[in-house]
């Protein structure tokens, strides 16, 4: 049988990389597969072991891409990572630049045109050795990919903008887009189905499925959320505490996966959370009616682009909002307007806590009774600190600037951290952590100083099965309190905690 990737004994030479055991792998052609686990299991050691960037000490990774023309490693193998669904992380990239596109430079190139280049490279890397005739076919068959790939994504309403100007949802249609177009022999995925409304996570497992039966792919997917194993897997290969478990036909793991408790955080963490002390310097609205949050005849345009037409809404103290739509319907752009992140909200007519936008406050005063947590906010983190500086980023309000927490701050940090699971974590640095553990940093910030309003978009990305139950419970726990008002962000229904009261449903304009 023939074997596309084969591990024999393998242990990384650094150290730090090593699983607990040598690695003993084999993936035989036309097998597709999950690697599942919990947070910081160890599932994208395992794959950095898998794709060659973790160099073992005696035997190397062997690999059998027949029929791919194609030699190198890095031409037969395309990997696309968690922090990938937010766009290439250069740097370069502040956490409000989104909505600031005057900043963006003209020469940038537009996602059509990444698109298109990465269509030519693939033409031109895979004609070697063929004749006129076979090369014709292939360039039939990649065209039919692209434009099916296209008309899945909706693609052709993003094709003239800026890639950092992207929903996270759109990025990852992008990064998919832009991945399978290259034509890999083995496709690796981490966590796919994040960020897409369930008509395109739908739509990607189909397309997959079709690209296995009819192409040579391969295809292994990175997955915390074990509900999400689609049925074209065909093996799962479990991971705990960085220990690879024996290959299982994927039946056969769902018969027997984990079942995670109804109730997750422990009796007494809840009862902590609801004990809190009401707040010093606690805000109430100003409002007759108790508005927290009111948007009247709000627009949102950039360019010949509408993303928010005409959009009334109102929030009261005490209530819970779901906030749902499709890819790109404006669910963060909204979100940004209250936060008072993206600079168009300062010509909108928004009253927040009572007050008009604009009336004096400044930028801090509103974000110092928010508490809030985003992708873009995950993706501006890219500074190599404490994780417990992270949290504690929270109570100043900062991304990208960070101050040593006083003693009774770090505290304070050290409580939420327990209470979301990670106290053990707080010394590690944050670009150590898995993007599961860093998420619950980030959500640990947005509790820290025990806001009024809560905002979270899309929060139990890259979580796993018990941290998002874990962290749904939390979320009830909290808003169950005095004056919490919360308004969150999901493309999963079943995300959605049980103190939800009003629901608001986007649609994209055209």
């Amino acid at each position: 049988m023939q074997h596309i990737i084969e591990i024999t004994n393998g242990v990384p030479r650094h150290p730090l990389y090593r699983m607990n055991h040598p690695v003993n792998l084999t993936i035989a052609s036309g097998e597709q597969v999950a690697i599942v686990g919990a947070n910081g299991s160890g599932k994208s050691r395992l794959v950095d072991i898998i794709t060659g960037r973790y160099p073992l000490l005696l035997n190397e990774v062997r690999y059998d891409f027949f029929p791919s023309p194609l030699k190198l490693v890095s031409e037969n193998i395309k990997y696309i990572t968690f922090r990938d669904s937010y766009g290439d992380s250069d740097g370069s990239y502040y956490y409000q630049q989104r909505w600031n596109q005057h900043d963006i430079d003209e020469k940038t190139p537009t996602a059509g045109q990444m698109l298109e280049e990465a269509f030519t490279a693939a033409e031109n890397s895979t004609g070697y050795g063929m004749d006129e005739e076979e090369k014709q076919q292939m360039h039939e068959r990649r065209t039919m990919l692209r434009d099916k790939l296209y008309e899945m994504f909706h693609l052709s309403t993003l094709l003239d903008k800026y890639i950092i100007t992207l929903s996270s949802g759109e990025l990852r249609k992008f990064q998919l887009t832009k991945t399978l177009l290259s034509g890999p022999r083995l496709l690796i995925m981490d966590n796919p189905f994040i960020g897409l409304d369930p008509q395109t996570r739908e739509q990607l497992a189909g397309l997959l499925q079709t690209l296995i039966r009819e192409t040579d792919l391969q295809v292994i997917l990175v997955l915390s959320k074990t509900d999400d194993i689609p049925e074209f897997i065909t093996h799962v290969i479990p991971v705990e505490h960085l220990d690879i478990l024996p290959k299982v036909p994927r039946t056969e793991y769902i018969g027997q996966r984990p079942r995670i408790p109804v109730r997750v955080l422990e009796e007494d963490k809840t009862a902590r959370i609801l004990a809190l002390p009401e707040k010093e310097n606690r805000l109430t609205t100003t409002d007759t009616e108790g508005c927290m949050l009111r948007f009247n005849h709000v627009s949102i345009r950039y360019g010949q682009r509408t993303i928010l037409k005409d959009l009334d809404w109102t929030v009261k103290q005490n209530e819970k909002w779901a906030l749902g739509g499709e890819n790109g319907a404006g669910k963060s752009t909204l979100l940004s307007l209250v936060c008072a992140d993206n600079p168009q909200s300062y010509a909108c007519d928004i009253e927040l806590f009572g007050r008009k936008r604009g009336s004096g406050e400044s930028i801090w005063d509103i974000k110092r009774h928010i508490g809030y947590v985003s992708p873009e906010m995950h993706r501006a983190y890219l500074k190599d600190l404490p994780a417990i500086d992270i949290v504690a980023s929270g109570l100043n309000d900062s991304v990208g600037l960070y101050v040593h927490p006083r003693p009774e701050q770090r505290a304070v940090c050290e409580w939420w951290m327990d209470i979301f699971g990670i106290a053990g974590l707080k010394d590690r640095t944050f670009l150590k952590l898995s993007s599961g553990e860093q998420r619950l940093c980030l959500l640990a910030r947005a509790f820290v100083k025990d806001p009024e309003l809560l905002i979270l978009d899309e929060p139990l990305h890259g979580l796993d099965d018990r941290n998002r139950q874990l962290t749904r419970e939390i979320i009830s726990a909290f808003c169950r309190r005095k004056d919490k008002t919360m308004i969150m962000v999901t493309h999963y229904a079943e995300e959605l905690p049980d103190v939800i009261t009003h629901n608001l449903f986007l649609k994209k304009n055209k």
